[in-house]
């Protein structure tokens, strides 16, 4: 995956929330020193939404950059969104 939403223009938290509303939860902080990897994505901060179907969309953040954004299906099969 790659943080072609960021090459867009600057996303932030403010964007994120005005785009897709609150994330329904939440793993990591911006600000937490460990760095996760998760769909070849480097975070350490990232917001879930809950999807119909069991699909979610999840925003990752690294420190305070976006990373990427990704629906996930029930199958755990990942797509990058934009915004």
């Amino acid at each position: 995956m790659t943080a072609s939403g960021a090459r867009a223009g600057r996303v932030t938290h403010a964007l994120v929330r005005e785009r897709w509303g609150e994330p329904d939860a939440w793993e990591g902080s911006v600000n937490d020193p460990r760095t996760r990897e998760e769909h070849g994505v480097r975070w350490n901060e990232k917001w879930i939404w809950l999807l119909p179907g069991g699909s979610r969309r999840i925003a990752y953040w690294h420190r305070y950059d976006f990373r990427v954004a990704v629906v996930e299906d029930a199958g755990g099969e990942a797509r990058e969104e934009s915004l």
